[in-house]
C-alpha cells in the first residue's frame, strides 16, 4: 500500500506522553479465551474493511477511501459473509469509516476520516430501508479539522463521532438536527482518555491508544470503541451515549494480534462482539475473517498504577508503518503523595519524554499507515 507522512516528531512526543495514565486492569491477554471464526469474506473488493455492522440477514461492510470505484460501495452481506447486493453512492466520498444502524432500520455511514486533517468539512451518509441511494449530511467541526473513525448512536438515534487520537479523543455532536444536502456545525460534547493495556497488536503502543471503530448494542445499554488492540464497553444510561463514554469506567475486551482492527459490531442478539480486519498489504489469499468474541462480564473493574514497558512498546521507526497518532491531552500530574509508585510513574515520564525527544531528532516523522484521498 501507498503511505505518506503524517505526523510530526512534535505529536508523537505529546502521544508518548500519556503513558503515566491509570490503567484499568484487564485479563492477561494471552489467557484469554480465543475468539470464534463466524465466517470469511471472498469478494475482492472487500480488503480494505474499515466498518460493520452485524445485522437480522447477515452483515453490512464498507471499504474506507478506495481508488477503485467497484469498492466505492454500501455492501450487503449474508451470514455466510457472501455479497448479496451493493448500494452506490450518489457522489464520490471521501473516506469511509464507520457504520451504525439505527432503530428504524437505517444504515448509517460515517465518511469522516481524513488523516492529513485537510478536510473543510465531514459526512455522513444514511440509507433509509428500501431506498436505492443513500443521502448525503456535511458536518464541520468546531476546532478545525479531526480524523476520526467511530460513529455511535445513542437513544434519541443522534450521531455521536468519535476521534482518531492517542491520549484524549475528542467527543463530537450535531449542533442540530442534519439537513440533506446542508452542513451543520458539530459541537465538542466531551473527550475521554481510554485506559492503558498490555495487548499485542501490530502498533504497539501506539495501536493501544488510537479509536478505530464503534457500535451501540441492539438495546442501546452499552456501546463499545475498539483500537487496534482491544475493545472497551461502556454501560449507558437513559441513552445518554455522551455521559457514558465521558464519565463511565469500561470494561475491556482484549483483541489481540488482529492484522489492522478497524471494525467492532454487536451481534443482532447482543450477546458477543464481533470484528474484522483489514487485509490489503497482508500475505496474499489472507481474507478478511469475522471474529466473534465473548462480551465482558458487566462488573466495574479495578483501577491499577500503569504497566511496566515492554519490549513491543519501543516507539515504531519511520518504516515501520505506524497508524497516525494525534496530539493528546496533558497527561495528570503526578501525586506527591503518591510514595514509591508516584516515584515510579514520574521516572517513567521522564524517560518517555527524553525518548521522545530523541526519536523526534532522529526520525521526525511517522508514516501513516497507508494513503488516503
Amino acid at each position: 500500500m501507498a503511505r505518506r507522512t503524517a505526523t510530526r516528531g512534535s505529536a508523537l512526543l505529546t502521544t508518548l506522553l500519556v503513558v503515566g495514565t491509570a490503567t484499568v486492569a484487564v485479563p492477561d491477554p494471552a489467557r484469554a479465551a480465543a475468539p470464534a471464526t463466524v465466517c470469511r469474506v471472498r469478494d475482492g473488493r472487500l480488503t480494505e474493511i474499515s466498518g460493520m455492522v452485524a445485522t437480522d440477514s447477515g452483515f453490512v461492510m464498507v471499504n474506507d477511501g478506495a481508488d477503485e470505484a467497484s469498492r466505492r460501495r454500501i455492501f450487503f452481506l449474508d451470514t455466510r459473509c457472501a455479497v448479496v447486493r451493493t448500494v452506490a453512492y450518489p457522489s464520490r466520498p471521501r473516506d469511509t469509516e464507520d457504520l451504525a444502524v439505527g432503530a428504524d432500520g437505517t444504515v448509517w455511514v460515517a465518511d469522516i476520516g481524513d488523516n492529513d486533517r485537510t478536510r473543510s468539512t465531514v459526512a455522513l451518509w444514511t440509507l433509509s430501508p428500501g431506498a436505492r441511494r443513500p443521502v448525503l449530511h456535511r458536518l464541520t467541526y468546531p476546532d478545525g479539522a479531526h480524523d476520526a473513525e467511530a460513529l455511535l448512536l445513542d437513544g434519541a438515534g443522534r450521531p455521536v463521532v468519535v476521534t482518531k487520537q492517542g491520549g484524549s479523543a475528542g467527543v463530537y455532536v450535531p449542533a442540530g438536527p442534519l439537513r440533506a444536502g446542508a452542513t451543520v456545525p458539530l459541537t465538542l460534547a466531551g473527550q475521554l482518555r481510554l485506559p492503558l493495556t498490555t495487548t499485542p497488536n501490530p502498533y504497539s503502543f501506539f495501536g493501544r491508544r488510537l479509536v478505530t471503530g464503534g457500535a451501540t448494542a441492539p438495546d442501546g445499554r452499552s456501546v463499545v470503541l475498539r483500537t487496534y488492540a482491544d475493545a472497551f464497553e461502556y454501560e449507558v444510561t437513559d441513552g445518554d451515549v455522551v455521559a457514558a463514554l465521558t464519565g463511565g469506567t469500561p470494561r475491556v475486551v482484549a483483541l489481540p494480534d488482529e492484522p489492522q482492527g478497524e471494525s467492532v459490531s454487536y451481534s443482532r442478539d447482543g450477546r458477543w462482539l464481533l470484528t474484522v480486519s483489514e487485509t490489503a498489504g497482508q500475505p496474499p489469499g489472507t481474507l478478511p475473517t469475522v471474529l466473534r468474541y465473548a462480551r465482558p462480564a458487566a462488573r466495574t473493574p479495578a483501577v491499577s498504577s500503569p504497566p511496566a514497558p515492554t519490549a513491543s512498546d519501543r516507539a515504531p521507526t519511520a518504516s515501520s508503518g505506524a497508524p497516525t497518532a494525534g496530539s493528546p491531552g496533558a497527561a495528570p500530574a503526578a501525586d506527591p503523595r503518591a510514595g514509591v509508585g508516584g516515584t515510579r510513574s514520574l521516572l517513567l515520564g521522564v524517560g518517555v519524554i527524553v525518548a521522545g525527544l530523541l526519536l523526534a531528532a532522529l526520525v521526525g516523522v511517522v508514516r501513516a499507515r497507508r494513503t488516503r484521498r
